[in-house]
């Protein structure tokens, strides 16, 4: 009776130190995702490291996905959509644009239309959550047909856009990774180093 008693104490501990804990979805492409490599390595597990304790931070990224409904892989039609909402995150983490910017891809009123519905759809759930918009990081080549200068020039002044009407913060993962093309072997995703560099840009906006 008594050792039923203390695993019902130590049952509840747990769980109300879980419920206490901000939950932090991660919304994004193989750059959030890691492109089915170790997930251990990239940015949503070097993000819940740096928020430390109180944090918990879930990897809803997609490979190849793209904000437009209407690209190649929308991340609308993924199963990490409904896990957002599973989950229940009381903060969002949005960065999706760079396979938006494929030259078979662009359309920059699908993608201002599509980000905005992103908003208005996540701003459903029940937790409320903030929600942080990311610019995606530089481009160092046009593999995949992506082009830095449509995120530059375009997909960066529409997420600065929609932040600035949704009055949401940005996060500039752009400018804080420029000038690094060592830390992109494949030009596009960040090594190890770059991760850290990019966890450490997005945990500094959260944990003000």
């Amino acid at each position: 009776m008594k050792s039923n008693l203390i695993l019902l104490v130590l049952l509840s501990i747990i769980f109300i130190s879980c419920e206490s804990e901000i939950k932090v979805a991660c919304v994004g492409d193989s750059i959030t995702n890691g492109g089915g490599k170790n997930q251990s390595s990239f940015y949503p597990s070097q993000l819940d490291n740096l928020l430390g304790e109180g944090y918990q931070v879930l990897n809803c990224g997609e490979s190849g996905a793209t904000m437009q409904s209407d690209g190649n892989k929308p991340y609308w039609n993924q199963k990490d959509l409904h896990n957002v909402f599973v989950y229940a995150p009381d903060i969002v983490v949005i960065m999706l644009g760079t396979n938006d910017s494929k030259t078979n891809n662009w359309n920059a009123s699908s993608y201002e239309r599509n980000y905005q519905l992103m908003i208005d759809t996540l701003n459903t759930l029940a937790s409320k959550p903030q929600i942080y918009l990311c610019s995606p990081p530089p481009a160092y080549s046009s593999a995949w047909s992506i082009s830095d200068s449509t995120i530059r020039y375009d997909v960066i002044p529409i997420v600065e856009g929609i932040a600035k009407r949704n009055n949401l913060q940005i996060i500039d993962v752009y400018n804080g990774m420029n000038q690094m093309s060592d830390l992109f072997p494949d030009g596009i995703h960040p090594n190890e180093k770059g991760i850290n560099i990019m966890a450490e840009i997005v945990a500094k906006s959260i944990d003000k």
